[in-house]
């Protein structure tokens, strides 16, 4: 990047730069670019090559200065485009939460600021909270719109901006278009007002009516005596999970020292998520000393939650439940309890979870629909009681939060947990009777990082162009192209694959479908392979054809997509 029309653009870019930092970082590229260093001009190249993307999830980068990254520049840009397009529509109050990531707090400020700039009320949370605290103060309050600045699990480097209308659910087509082109018609950053003053900050009040209504997702009465160890993962749930914890009756679970408080940078993990490889081993550590009954964590914005269970022939003692486990898991909770009612309420899951959750439905007389990726899709079923998606993202109370609640979730785990306990019962176990009576539902995952994204799309193109015959030995029988809106689903870029049954391996049903992840650079191919199972005794037997069939099919698939 070393022709003058660029640089100039790098030049203005500096000139309307709120932030000291970014502009001082950008500076110094740019004499480097000026002086003909290549890593200079590259890094420059990347961060000017286009706009950050905004769509169904907002906002999301790699801190830092210019239009591709996440900064004030491009906040106040988008919250202008947000403001343009709520005051076309009655305008309103807009709720602003924000995590403890590098720059949320002045992310949020700003996001404010310019809304009020733009004649629209803005209120902040107190201080940083969990996602779910942001989605349920929207309807609470009344609001027209929330921003919630977060990167979730992502790495430290990065920040991000979701958006939510008043209904309290994510921005989904058209809507996110729409903000789009009002953002891009955004001219000078001088021209857009930013008063120093004139909205809210709430009180803490906001919090508390949150954690009234997340301790009435459990019944009153029940078993509470249950041990728990939690890891918050250097996010923001600690507080609002303990407090959760205590209104609901339980015991304090025992927090993780090293994870307990926030911290931007991660120091103890290479990735705050809990379903990498190594998130959970100071969890696991902490539990090998306190022998409690479930390790719980949440990611950093708290709107996951993970489960672990005791395990002796697991690495650390401990096996991390999948996200399809557990979400058949509170499922069956919420049918047993009787927080359903057959013929009315629906669950949902997103199509790249397991099947399980539409057995578990057609058997309580509920309702069922998939959806697509997200909970921006699974929030809006009609009827919805009870949504999930494998990606450890669990909807427990809609009428509270219309998106997935971490601290929610696990306040209903610990309540199964500790009834399952109270009656001599565990997880593991109640897992295998949901095996037994709707067949083994074994899942699992190829996921593929990149450096180079059309790595992803080049994969992709070979998948449709030269659609796999057979995979693990088992024929396709069907090859739906999700771009073409199958199944009465909105377009998406992906790819779903049902295999032929297999009597001879006892494989009653498989199924594979591939999409390029919304928030990471990785190509993700989910894999569920079903089985029947006649009791307890043939448990070992089928999850070990399972896993045999599971492997074949990562194989072949990985083959198929040439990664």
């Amino acid at each position: 990047m070393t022709t003058r029309q660029p640089l100039d653009e790098v030049r203005r870019w500096i000139a309307e730069d709120p932030d000291e930092e970014t502009r001082e970082e950008l500076a110094a590229l740019l004499a480097a670019a000026e002086e003909d260093d290549a890593d200079a001009s590259a890094d420059l190249a990347a961060r000017f090559s286009g706009p950050l993307e905004f769509g169904t999830a907002g906002l999301r980068g790699p801190l830092g200065g210019g239009p591709a990254r996440m900064n004030r520049a491009v906040v106040i840009r988008a919250a202008a485009g947000l403001a343009a397009y709520l005051r076309e529509r009655g305008g309103g109050l807009v709720v602003v939460g924000y995590d403890a990531r590098h720059k949320s707090e002045e992310f949020a400020r700003d996001t404010a600021a310019v809304m009020v700039g733009a004649g629209l009320r803005a209120a902040v949370l107190p201080r940083p909270l969990p996602t779910p605290v942001l989605a349920y103060a929207i309807r609470h309050l009344g609001a027209a719109a929330g921003v919630m600045v977060t990167a979730s699990h992502n790495p430290p480097q990065d920040n991000g901006y979701k958006v939510y209308l008043g209904d309290g659910s994510q921005i989904v087509p058209p809507a996110d278009g729409h903000i789009a082109a009002e953002i891009a018609a955004v001219g000078a950053l001088a021209d857009v007002p930013r008063p120093g003053a004139g909205w809210e900050v709430l009180g803490e009040e906001v919090v508390a009516a949150y954690l009234e209504r997340a301790a009435a997702v459990v019944a009153g009465g029940g078993p509470r005596a249950i041990d728990v160890v939690y890891t918050p993962m250097h996010g923001v749930g600690r507080t609002t999970l303990t407090a959760a914890f205590a209104r609901a009756g339980f015991p304090a679970p025992a927090v993780v020292a090293e994870q307990a408080d926030p911290d931007p940078d991660f120091p103890t993990v290479a990735f705050p998520n809990p379903e990498e490889p190594g998130a959970m081993d100071l969890a696991f550590k902490a539990a090998r000393g306190a022998g409690p009954d479930l390790v719980i964590a949440n990611d950093p914005d708290a709107d996951r939650c993970a489960v672990a269970v005791p395990d002796a022939e697991a690495p650390l003692g401990w096996r991390m439940l999948r996200g399809d486990e557990l979400g058949a898991l509170l499922a069956v909770h919420l049918v047993r309890r009787g927080a359903v009612e057959p013929d009315r309420d629906v669950f949902a899951a997103s199509i790249v979870s397991s099947s399980l959750l539409s057995r578990v439905a057609a058997r309580a007389g509920l309702g069922y629909e998939d959806t697509l990726t997200g909970f921006k899709w699974i929030a809006r079923v009609p009827g919805l009681r009870y949504g999930y998606e494998e990606a450890l993202g669990y909807c427990v109370d809609p009428a509270g939060v219309r998106d997935k609640d971490g601290i929610t979730a696990a306040l209903l785990v610990a309540e199964l947990a500790a009834g399952l306990k109270a009656d001599g019962g565990s997880l593991s176990g109640l897992l295998d009777e949901l095996a037994i009576a709707h067949g083994l539902h074994a899942t699992d995952q190829l996921s593929v990082r990149v450096a180079d994204l059309s790595l992803i799309g080049a994969a992709m193109d070979r998948l449709r162009e030269r659609p796999p015959a057979a995979l693990a030995g088992l024929t396709v029988t069907t090859a739906e192209d999700l771009a073409d809106g199958a199944g009465g689903l909105p377009p998406t870029d992906g790819l779903r694959y049902r295999l032929a049954a297999d009597p001879e391996r006892e494989v009653e049903s498989a199924r594979v479908v591939v999409r390029p992840s919304g928030t990471e650079p990785k190509l993700k191919c989910y894999l569920e392979v079903v089985l029947p199972v006649a009791d307890t005794a043939g448990l070992p037997a089928a999850r070990a054809a399972a896993a045999d069939v599971l492997s074949a099919l990562k194989r072949d698939f990985a083959a198929a997509a040439g990664i």
